[in-house]
């Protein structure tokens, strides 16, 4: 049987890497009496970081979902990752829940990653509460991180709870609605009168309370403004509101590893968060008509579903999570993936725990389950009803911001690696590879160094592939400012038929992007017209392999305008190396350039970083073409050469205190600094040699 929507709440946790997101789910679900004992993130032991990886570094790298049941009602904890490189996978977590709790440290406050989840959360307008944990821990504030909240973050942030105690002396929270204490021992929260030293402060925040309360609504406003306060009833009914509309966001209390405020989070989910049902229809496309379609969460209606998490196990295979939104979703069955129009049998259905699945026979609206084995759908794709096919929103993830080249260690290991990267970009879509034809490298790119190295790890552990991470190679290009005239003669006399080719050229440079041209100019036949194409060859040949540097040649026309042959010893091959010669001089005469790749950069950054990422894209040799301010944050636009982008993410990173991020493209090709090009010819020539 399918859970009662009404009773089923889907919340996301959000927030920075570190903030113990984790370890609060692992506390609910011990509180809700889902796990018999309490996992550490510190041991590797709690339920959603089961991977090899997130156990060794002791982070959560993807989104990982637990369920468990509390007065009556069925929790699905969606636990995202919070570290920069990472966070991209918690938009598919918050993409299907039903409201975020956004957890932030006592110590730190509002940090990077915290102001990225709550974009997000505001994107899907979520109605969130915000927790302040790890209260136990020493220099542990929650007014001063409250205070951090109310100026970081756009929204009316109030407290529903104040701490009892500080530090290692926090044991409690105060309840600001029912004005009452709980304290918690042993894990297990107990109601009792607030301390007499906690009294006139509960009291003064109450009032704070009740004004953000009455300032939602302009009748309980006026009511307050008149009669001074408004009732308990009142207060709580249009709290409640308040909250589920995301009008007002509760701040609450808690440490999660000791329990503390777990239970009172757990009644607020219960109470104030909403419902699939309350959440109401969902908005989608016909495929067939590409008209706009709504979907109300009835389990009779035809069904509809989104993907937000692929995760590829190489002993399960392809697992998919995914979460109904109308209709129900039955074992055995088959459905219709509406965004790549294929057709996908489903087997068994199962709810997740963690890494653990409990089968179960359908699933209705508003239920988060988990598929295996499908064959051709992807993170963010729609599965239907084939009677009655809709496509609903996917989930835009960001572009990746660095790439590495990647190499086997073992000979022959290349196919090994592509059936490694092709399984790994299917399960996280942050990850792209392909191989660059110009420069011979396989290119990874992902969202930051540490998402590449883990990408590495995997490969290795997973698929048993071992690589070597490289930088880039960059792929310059070599091109000519000035003209030249040359003849390239060839003869060689051997016993018996000799090779004889001669040629005229003249070599000139084209404007930039205007690739090779060819020009025949030969009048008089003294060069017979069937051995032109094997000049053109010639020519060709050598513009690949480059002639200053080793790289192709661009930009360029050559003209074949006079030559001598001989009867009985020309031939296709002479004039190919007589075509050769002759451009190899002829270049070299025409005063040869090295060209570089220059990226089109867009940063954005808070604003008082703006001086500090302007100065340092000037040092990279960077052009600042335009700068939009939008409120406290800048975005910067310039061009620089992809040579001194390499090592961009990390700089930008310490900079702005990690809370800048930047994306780039390729643009144009412009020549290297004289100066700068002589290292690269230098590095090329000594590369060559010991290739040698």
């Amino acid at each position: 049987m399918a859970t009662d929507i009404s009773k089923i709440r889907n919340v996301g946790f959000a927030g920075h890497g570190g903030v113990g997101k984790t370890s609060l789910v692992e506390a609910i679900l011990f509180a809700a009496g889902a796990i018999n004992r309490l996992g550490k993130v510190d041991d590797g032991t709690t339920t959603t970081d089961f991977d090899p990886d997130e156990i060794k570094r002791k982070i959560s790298l993807g989104t990982s979902v637990a369920y468990c049941d509390w007065k009556g009602h069925r929790f699905n904890l969606i636990d995202t990752p919070g570290y920069g490189d990472f966070v991209a996978d918690a938009r598919g977590g918050l993409r299907v829940a039903g409201a975020a709790v956004i957890v932030v440290d006592a110590v730190a406050g509002v940090q990077v990653q915290t102001e990225k989840v709550w974009k997000y959360a505001n994107e899907y307008a979520l109605p969130r509460a915000v927790v302040i944990n790890r209260l136990d821990r020493e220099r542990a504030d929650f007014f001063r991180t409250l205070e951090s909240l109310q100026k970081r973050l756009k929204g009316r942030l109030c407290p529903l709870q104040l701490p009892i105690g500080s530090e290692a002396g926090f044991k409690g929270v105060v309840d600001l609605v029912a004005m009452k204490a709980f304290l918690t021992a042993d894990g297990k929260a107990k109601e009792a009168e607030i301390p007499g030293e906690a009294t006139d402060d509960a009291k003064a925040w109450r009032e704070k309370l009740m004004e953000a309360v009455a300032e939602t609504d302009d009748d309980l406003l006026a009511k307050y403004l008149e009669e001074g306060s408004i009732g308990e009833e009142e207060m709580v009914k249009a709290l409640g509101k308040a909250i589920g509309q995301g009008s007002l966001v509760p701040v609450m209390a808690a440490s999660a590893t000791k329990g503390i405020g777990v239970q009172p989070l757990m009644d607020l989910i219960v109470k104030e968060f909403p419902s699939p049902a309350e959440a109401g229809a969902v908005a989608g496309i016909d495929p067939r008509t590409k008209q706009a379609v709504t979907l109300a969460p009835d389990p009779k209606a035809p069904l509809a579903a989104v993907v937000f998490k692929t995760i590829a196990d190489p002993h399960v295979g392809k697992l998919s999570l995914f979460r109904v939104y109308s209709g129900t979703f039955k074992a055995d069955s088959q459905v219709l993936n509406s965004t790549r129009g294929a057709k996908e049998r489903i087997g068994h259905l199962g709810w997740l725990m963690g890494k653990t699945q409990k089968a179960v026979e359908a699933l209705g609206p508003g239920e988060i389950g988990v598929v295996a084995k499908l064959k051709d759908t992807l993170t963010g794709d729609t599965l239907c009803d084939e009677a009655h096919p809709v496509v609903l929103p996917g989930i835009a993830f960001p572009e990746p911001s660095i790439s590495f080249a990647i190499q086997p260690k073992t000979r022959g290991d290349e196919d090994k690696i592509s059936t490694a990267l092709h399984r790994m970009t299917e399960e996280d879509p942050t990850l792209h590879h392909h191989f660059d034809p110009e420069t011979k490298q396989l290119l990874v790119s992902g969202m930051g160094q540490l998402h590449v190295e883990t990408v590495v790890e995997r490969m290795k552990r997973k698929y048993n592939v071992d690589v070597s991470l490289l930088p880039p190679r960059i792929p310059y290009k070599e091109t000519v400012k000035g003209r030249a005239e040359v003849q390239g003669k060839y003869k060689k006399q051997t016993g018996g038929r000799g090779q004889y080719g001669d040629v005229w050229l003249k070599v000139e440079p084209l404007q930039r992007g205007g690739g090779f041209e060819f020009v025949d100019d030969i009048f008089g036949g003294s060069v017979p017209r069937n051995f032109i194409p094997s000049v053109e060859k010639g020519v060709r040949n050598c513009l690949k392999r480059g002639i200053f540097a080793g790289y192709p040649i661009v930009d360029l026309r050559v003209s074949l305008y006079d030559g001598s042959y001989h009867d009985v010893d020309s031939s296709d091959m002479a004039f190919q190396i007589a075509a050769s010669m002759g451009l190899q001089k002829g270049f070299m005469e025409a005063h040869p350039v090295l060209l570089e790749p220059i990226m089109h950069v867009e940063v954005t950054a808070p604003s008082d970083h703006a001086g500090d990422v302007i100065g340092d894209l000037n040092g990279r040799r960077g052009r600042i073409v335009g700068m939009e301010p939008d409120g406290e944050v800048v975005s910067v636009r310039a061009q620089a050469p992809m040579a001194e982008m390499l090592t961009y993410e990390s700089a930008l990173r310490s900079m702005t205190g990690g809370r800048g991020g930047y994306s780039m493209e390729f643009s144009h090709y412009e020549e290297v600094p004289a100066h700068l090009a002589e290292k690269v010819v230098e590095a090329a020539k000594a590369e060559k040699e010991k290739a040698h």
